[in-house]
């Protein structure tokens, strides 16, 4: 229940309201175990790690010792409770520290901690109150170490995180691959002053320079001149102004350009120049804006000589004079553009604000070493990225009001590169980028809308027996429905908006609400009964001649492939036709030549010698990974190519996981002996990805994945299903060959991409040479 508090006094001219909702802003305070914080001049950063207890989906293999009977299922699935860690960030304006301090000491239940890591400049100020309110012992950490600490953690757990800034451009955030070494870089921190920081490694940074001009000087010079106390009022009276009102540019001395010296005539000659000479009074936002352009210049110009010395090619900016505001973040943009020439970005992260009570909390726990695992953004919680200031981007703040969120969960697995990626460094998973392209944007958006209605359905049908399964789907919807609001609004919320972004984005919420699986009894269903028809598709290969058993087993492995509840044109099919089979599967794919067909070519490659090991990346379960994935293994094993077949960590639709493939491939090797042999003979490896998404991340792959692969010395990689092969890694280029194949069983992007729905992609590629 929601808790409405009074502020009022403590210095503040008037008094504030604030609710805080405890599911949404303070979340999991009952299990809260350790603190940090860090206090600027006018935000706190309130840090905790907690541990979480939700629902996940597990099968377990029957007995089948004994006889068995034909209608006995070949697993059975329960859902149990797991606890697994999460850290939360949550921010928020010092007026509001003591209010939410209460919140915090009356919320805690089961804390063990008696000390709290702080940082920042308010750290000292509010010392004592922290003490009184929260009972614990303030340990104040150094506030570049904090900085850098977390910098290096954002940029190494969350992908989209740095991004360069386009003033007008559709979308203004460009959003960059992070490169998988993080180091060298260079970290511009603006706050009154000035810092500047080269970071070596994750324990190795040493500020090489700096200056008094910085954020101070434009708050405190700005209120002189206008007259203005607040800095977010400042920058906006800068966004409203005309520098060149009160700048005096090169034209205003030369008449034009000073073309011997390489100088335009719009180059400002001399800040707030025409101030001294014109007999006239200057407006508030031209003032204020002359005044931000002279700032950021000088830190630009500070910054790229500084990168040019070093010779780093990476800069990142930070600060309270950033914040995500738009004037400042173009400003330096344009001030390191024109001093490199281009040569440079100036890079901004879009969880800046966070850096040091991220910092703050790792150096509290370092006796657990949270940097040996892998974290992932919980979109359900997280706010996205957002205006600091609440009237400047209304539409774009949450109905928290002035907070914002960030939650990271940690990941069973490591992730890492997969090492057959030519570059990493610019690999991008995502084929579409519905950022930049509004027509698809608009498209996906409606579609997983439009979509929700069945997913709730589905969810509410895979918890027959708990009573609360409807209550929660609905908060469900809402959670769900209003993220997509969020991102109509704003795409660039959490990075680049992709359909993977809004498939994984639905996941989260689904998991937040307790359906770990909402297919799994669809799953458990299906692949019952393709096992049934095994032995007979694997007999009727047979019977073909070697050519016509290639095309047989890829026609087969795309007819698997059409199964994908996640489809809503197949599963409407599903659900109102019982019927619909492997066989009339097969008469709805498209006849060759395919939309993209490079089958002749892989026929011939395999007239040639075996790969050494082919890696596949399953998809769906049931039809597609029995009768359609397995009679190809099963023919790669027969030639000679050692097999790992890879499936998600978790669920994810009608997807195959991990625990489902091993019970599946130890039921078809007691009727198989090409499978049986080569699970016995260690040339049939089964692995799980680190995903628990419909897409596929090669940047983000489990590392015993990527150590078997480097072990095996793989030469071929196989990807299949929409969501891998299309939506992410269309144009992933690999040093080894590989094979993308997909059914495109939505009619819209069909027809974008030239084709009919259920078009066919048969994507063959070779190493460049």
């Amino acid at each position: 229940m929601a808790a409405c508090v009074e502020i009022g006094g403590g210095g503040h001219s008037m008094d504030k309201s604030i609710t805080l909702p405890p599911d949404e802003i303070f979340r999991n305070l009952e299990n809260a175990k350790r603190f940090a914080i860090d206090i600027g001049g006018s935000l706190t950063k309130l840090a905790y790690f907690s541990t979480v207890q939700h629902k996940v989906a597990k099968v377990r293999s029957f007995d089948h010792t004994g006889k068995e009977t034909e209608d006995e299922p070949l697993y059975e699935v329960s859902v149990q409770e797991e606890i697994t860690a999460r850290l939360h960030f949550i921010k928020f304006e010092n007026a509001y520290i003591e209010t939410c301090l209460d919140f915090v000491k009356d919320h805690l239940v089961n804390t063990e901690t008696k000390v709290i890591k702080a940082t920042g400049g308010g750290a000292h100020k509010f010392k004592d109150l922290l003490e009184k309110k929260l009972k614990l012992k303030v340990d104040k950490e150094d506030e570049m170490t904090c900085l850098i600490k977390g910098c290096n953690f954002v940029l190494r757990n969350i992908p989209h995180e740095a991004f360069v800034y386009v003033k007008h451009a559709e979308p203004e955030f460009r959003f960059q691959t992070t490169h998988p070494d993080i180091f060298p870089y260079l970290l511009v921190s603006i706050g009154s002053g000035v810092s500047i920081v080269k970071v070596e490694s994750e324990d190795k940074f040493e500020r090489i320079g700096g200056s008094s001009i910085g954020g101070g000087t434009f708050w405190g010079l700005g209120a002189l001149l206008t007259k203005t106390k607040r800095f977010d009022e400042l920058l906006q009276l800068a966004s409203r102004g005309q520098h060149t009102n009160v700048d005096m540019l090169v034209k205003d001395i030369y008449g034009g350009a000073y073309e011997s010296l390489g100088l335009t005539g719009d180059l400002i000659a001399s800040s707030f120049g025409k101030s001294a000479t014109a007999d006239k009074e200057f407006s508030k936002e031209d003032m204020a804006k002359s005044l931000l352009h002279m700032i950021s210049n000088d830190i630009g110009q500070l910054a790229c000589l500084y990168a040019k010395l070093h010779n780093l090619s990476r800069v990142y900016f930070g600060g309270f004079f950033i914040r995500g505001h738009p004037v400042t973040m173009h400003t330096i943009t344009y001030s390191i553009n024109f001093f490199t020439k281009g040569e440079v970005q100036a890079l901004f992260l879009r969880h800046e604000g966070y850096l040091g009570s991220i910092g703050a909390f790792l150096k509290g726990a370092e006796e657990d070493n949270p940097n040996q695992y892998s974290w992932g953004e919980n979109y359900a919680g997280s706010s996205g990225l957002m205006s600091i200031s609440p009237d400047m981007f209304p539409m774009q703040r949450t109905r928290s009001g002035t907070f914002d969120m960030l939650e990271m969960d940690r990941l069973e697995r490591e992730l890492v590169n997969l090492p057959l990626l030519l570059d990493s460094s610019s690999y991008i998973p995502d084929t579409v980028d519905l950022t930049e392209d509004a027509l698809a944007r608009e498209y996906w958006l409606s579609c997983f809308e439009e979509a929700l209605d069945g997913v709730v359905k589905r969810a509410v049908a895979s918890q027959p027996d708990l009573q609360d399964a409807r209550e929660r789907a609905e908060k469900f919807r809402h959670k769900y429905r209003h993220k997509l609001q969020t991102l109509r609004h704003q795409p660039c919320a959490y990075g680049s908006l992709t359909v993977r972004s809004l498939l994984d984005t639905r996941e989260h919420c689904l998991n937040e609400f307790n359906f770990p699986d909402p297919y799994s009894q669809i799953k458990q269903r299906e692949n019952d009964l393709a096992l049934r028809y095994f032995q007979k598709v694997v007999s009727s290969m047979e019977m073909l001649s070697w050519e016509d058993r290639q095309f047989a087993l890829v026609k087969g492995l795309l007819a698997g492939n059409m199964f994908d509840w996640g489809a809503k044109a197949v599963s409407d099919v599903l659900e109102t036709d019982p019927t619909f089979g492997f066989d009339e599967a097969k008469r709805q794919l498209q006849e060759r030549p395919w939309l993209v067909d490079s089958y002749s070519k892989w026929i011939e490659r395999l007239k040639g010698p075996p790969h050494k090991c082919a890696l596949f990346f399953i998809d769906n379960s049931g039809i597609d990974i029995i009768l359609g994935v397995f009679p190809l293994v099963r023919e790669l094993l027969c030639r000679g190519t050692e097999v790992v077949l890879a499936s998600n960590s978790g669920p994810a639709l009608n997807d195959v996981t991990y625990n489902e493939l091993q019970i599946l491939t130890e039921k078809i090797a007691a009727m198989d002996s090409v499978i049986h042999s080569g699970i016995t003979k260690d040339r049939l490896i089964l692995v799980q990805s680190g995903s628990s998404s419909p897409c596929l991340d090669l940047s983000r792959l489990d590392k015993g994945l990527a150590t078997v692969v480097n072990e095996r010395h793989t030469d071929l990689v196989v990807i299949e299903g929409m969501g891998r092969a299309i939506h992410t890694n269309y144009y992933a280029v690999l040093r080894c060959e590989s094979l993308k194949l997909a059914v495109i069983k939505n009619s819209w992007l069909a027809e974008r991409l030239g084709g009919k729905i259920y078009s066919v992609v048969f994507k063959y590629e070779q190493p460049r040479e």
